[in-house]
């Protein structure tokens, strides 16, 4: 005899198996974005009027390169790059971007 449960309800919250819920696409091209205040940040970049929010976010806390962002959009990350995780989506007002670098998504796959 074999039993399939897909959802347990425990104290009125229903659940569901990890497994069965699909992966959210991520909306945005991968961007450098400068911001105000020397915030250097990556992610995949999500615009909507001025409301701007960047998912799967890093900070860039050193650059680590030779020849600069360009070259962190281009290559990616280097040893000497420091990026420090967000853990989830960084929002911000389009107001606040001072440039931002589009970034070759390949090179930066298993890196954030």
């Amino acid at each position: 005899m074999e039993t399939n449960v897909n959802e347990v309800a425990i104290n009125g919250v229903e659940y569901v198996r990890k497994d069965s819920v699909s992966k959210q696409e991520i909306a945005g091209d991968l961007k450098i974005v400068i911001l105000q205040r020397g915030w250097v940040m990556i992610g995949h970049l999500e615009r909507i009027g001025s409301d701007c929010k960047l998912h799967n976010a890093s900070n860039i806390r050193y650059w680590g390169t030779e020849r600069g962002l360009g070259q962190l959009a281009n290559e990616g990350p280097t040893k000497d790059t420091k990026l420090d995780p967000c853990y989830g989506v960084v929002e911000f007002d389009y107001l606040t971007v001072v440039a931002s670098i589009a970034c070759k998504e390949a090179v930066w796959e298993r890196k954030l």
